[in-house]
């Protein structure tokens, strides 16, 4: 700043750019105390702003340059640099809804709601840039929480509520860079250097609320012409920015309209509502008149009530729902009496509390000149020179990955921040889950979530730091993108609707039969992975034809089957605990028994046969001799009778052979059965271990190989699934064999011995 021999510390020049005109000031900060020299202001010749923002930046710069003339004759000093505002009606706001699950009921804590807060803001940051079709720069200059929610119901707090999911409304407010550039250019063009800027309700605050007081929750309310500008105060920050299209230029359109004048004639009458003298004023058909203060309140107060409830409403808005502690009101607008009280009554807090800022918060301003009126409409262009001394809401540049970044650095800048700012995506920030997967269960809608992986790993000037560590200008900041979980894996046996298994009766037997579901219209095992996009049907029930073919009954034409007790057909469902009959019709055995397929086979036993010959042969002896001759002579005839007769003997000692070695066989025989029986028996106890805690270990075969069962007192077949790797992902079949010692069974409930064999496959 330029130096003067009669000035004690060096000059600050403000500059406080309005739509309706310019007011500098010059002064310098001595013994903490700040000493104003010299003031002087300038109306806009041209509509060349327009709700605080720069349209003809020629024609400002020209009002500039006649403001730094004034104040370098009256000063004698020359003004290079000068400290500048954007007004609070340029700034954007926007409100998104925000909301994180988590994966079961969970204490909120304090790193929860700032990550949720954080999203907030990333999320009006992306869509503020979607909505916004002019290739601009904003820059994010402060956001809030407007309400919480913790499982989906409206919340003061979140901290140490227990919930599955919070959420929250978050107002972000943004900075759009044409007005930083117009006001830049206009200054530039008269011969100035920006030297600090600004936020002019934050200029405001410098003045109207002192540091000491931002611990509290404060209202700051700017009532200017067209706009009424709001920020708030809390844990000593300024959280939360605001503005209404409505301010004094209604007020003075009020009285306008009431007393027919034109619009300076009204607004003179506006500013004469604080005096107790009447108050005189032409109307437009040139006839004087008079009124007095009491009578222009009344006029003013339906128009201010308005004001003061859209004001209400969005104090409220911004500060979480609810209403602030106390509201300082600045600005000309302000200064109507029935304006504070009406806005105390509609914030719902006592009327003192609720007071326009002007004169007394001056007193700490030391004026050269003595002829300068100390009111509200000064707070903003010297807030705007203190702002010079704290160093603070001013642009910055950080180093974010290497990259240089422009920050508008609010006094709370944070690492965050300079991500959003850099266009460095939220999601790389925090840990990222693993892809998940949507399906739905019988027609809702169903998400399985991956497990959470790393967060982001981040530097500050070398040292690791959080999310949330502060930052200034010159710091440099290295993140390293965060990581995925593992994907989600569900699989159909995991679902609360899923059963093992289910249970009906044919023909008064219980049969278990391994449940089902209908995936994509295919029938699945619960060993089933569930993908994306899957549609998943419980089958609670089995059809007729299913229940046939688990059983691996083939019906016949002549079968007749009832379900309940009623005549079924293949696709009637059958459920839990249904009754199923089914009876075959048998024709009556006809013909030569010989032939019937149904007659017992004959053993062919040897004995038997022996006797059956000797039988026959008994008998051919006891038949009469044939009186044929035979051919034989009788010579022939008597050694014939000879070897008849040594022929029992014969067979007869045959017999005798035959019975003994058979004899000798059978013994051998069942001395081998019982060496087999030895060595089973043998073989078994080794295949089952009993245990001190009652438990026994056993060994059956499963499908050709042997598998160890343990923990358990006694074992069934289902056991066996925990044992084994049976692949039941991808059905090979319409249903599952099951064997028990090369028998099909009916019940996964039958009861496993050591050394059984079991077989366990799909049939097509």
């Amino acid at each position: 700043m330029a130096k003067g021999e009669r000035y004690p510390g060096p000059l600050v020049f403000g500059l406080d750019i309005g739509t309706r005109s310019i007011v500098g000031t010059v002064g310098y900060m001595f013994n903490k105390k700040f000493h104003v020299i010299a003031i002087q202001s300038r109306l806009h010749e041209t509509r060349a702003m327009l709700d605080g923002q720069i349209h003809d930046i020629a024609a400002v710069a020209d009002a500039i340059m006649d403001v730094k003339a004034e104040l370098q004759r009256k000063t004698g000093q020359p003004l290079s640099d000068v400290c500048i505002a954007a007004a609070g009606r340029v700034l954007r706001t926007v409100t998104v809804h925000v909301e994180h699950k988590f994966d079961e009921d969970t204490d909120v804590t304090a790193e929860h709601i700032y990550s949720l807060e954080l999203l907030g803001a990333q999320k009006a940051y992306e869509e503020f840039l979607n909505s916004n079709t002019l290739n601009m720069r904003f820059y994010c200059v402060g956001y809030t929480v407007e309400r919480y929610y913790l499982n989906k119901y409206p919340m003061g707090e979140l901290l140490s509520h227990k919930g599955n999911e919070i959420g929250a409304d978050v107002i972000a407010t943004f900075l759009p860079d044409e007005v930083v550039d117009g006001l830049y250019k206009a200054v530039g063009m008269a011969g100035l250097n920006v030297a600090n800027m600004t936020l002019e309700p934050i200029a405001a605050m410098e003045l109207a609320i002192p540091k000491s007081y931002r611990m509290l929750n404060l209202a700051l309310v700017d009532v200017g012409a067209g706009t009424s500008d709001i920020s708030i105060t809390r844990d000593g920050a300024i959280i939360a920015y605001g503005m209404i299209p409505s301010a004094g230029d209604e007020l003075t359109e009020a009285i306008a309209k009431h007393f027919l004048t034109d619009f300076d004639e009204a607004e003179r009458i506006k500013f004469g509502v604080n005096q107790k003298a009447a108050i005189e004023f032409t109307d437009i058909m040139g006839i004087k008149q008079k009124t007095d203060a009491r009578e222009v309140q009344e006029i003013l107060r339906p128009t201010a009530s308005m004001i003061a409830r859209e004001v209400s409403d969005q104090i409220k808005k911004l500060n979480g729902g609810k209403p602030v502690s106390a509201i300082f009101v600045v600005g000309g607008g302000g200064k109507v009496p029935v304006f504070t009280e009406i806005l105390a009554d509609e914030m719902q807090i006592a009327r003192e509390r609720v007071a326009v800022k002007g004169e007394e918060v001056l007193k700490g301003i030391d004026f050269r000149d003595e002829r300068v009126k100390k009111d509200s409409l000064l707070v903003t262009p010297i807030g705007i020179c203190l702002n010079f001394y704290n160093q603070v809401n001013n642009f910055i540049f950080v180093s974010f990955n290497g990259t240089q970044v422009k920050l508008y650095d609010n006094d709370h800048l944070q690492i965050v921040d300079a991500a959003m700012a850099s266009g460095f995506p939220n999601a790389d920030l925090f840990p990222k889950r693993g892809k998940e997967i949507n399906y739905t269960v019988n027609g809702k809608q169903r998400v399985a979530r991956g497990t959470m992986g790393e967060g982001a790993v981040i530097t500050l000037n070398g040292e690791t730091a959080p999310i949330n560590a502060k930052i200034k200008a010159g710091d440099i900041i290295e993140v390293q993108p965060s990581t995925a979980g593992e994907p989600a894996v569900i699989t159909i046996d995991s679902l609360p609707e899923y059963k093992q298994s289910i249970k009906i009766n044919v023909n008064d037997k219980t049969v278990t039969m391994p449940k089902f579901a209908a995936v994509n219209g295919e029938l699945q095992s619960g060993y089933y992975e569930i993908k994306s996009g899957d549609e998943v049907i419980m089958r609670d029930y089995y059809t007729v034809a299913q229940v046939l073919d688990f059983m691996d009954i083939t019906k016949e034409d002549d079968s007749e089957i009832y379900v309940n007790h009623e005549e079924a057909y293949s696709d009637m469902p059958v459920y839990e605990n249904f009754s199923v009959e089914i009876e075959i019709k048998q024709e009556e055995l006809t013909g030569d028994p010989k032939e019937n397929k149904n007659e017992p086979e004959k053993t062919e036993n040897p004995e038997e046969t022996d006797k059956t010959e000797n039988t026959d042969s008994t008998k051919d002896a006891e038949k009469p001799e044939d009186t044929e001759d035979t051919g034989k002579s009788g010579s022939d005839e008597k050694e014939d009778e000879k070897k008849d007769d040594n022929e029992p003997l014969k067979e007869t000692a045959d017999e005798e052979k035959a019975q003994k070695e058979d004899t000798l066989k059978n013994e051998s025989e069942e001395d081998g059965k019982a060496d087999d029986l030895k060595e089973e028996e043998e073989k078994s106890a080794e295949m089952l271990k009993r245990n001190p805690d009652g438990t026994v270990d056993m060994t059956v075969r499963v499908n050709g190989g042997e598998v160890l069962l343990s923990g358990k007192k006694e074992y069934i077949y289902v056991d066996v699934f925990d044992k084994i790797d049976f692949d039941l992902k991808k059905p090979g079949g319409k249903s599952v064999v099951t064997k028990l010692n090369g028998l099909k069974i009916s019940s996964f409930a039958e009861k496993l011995r050591p050394g059984d064999i079991l077989e366990i496959y799909w049939q097509s």
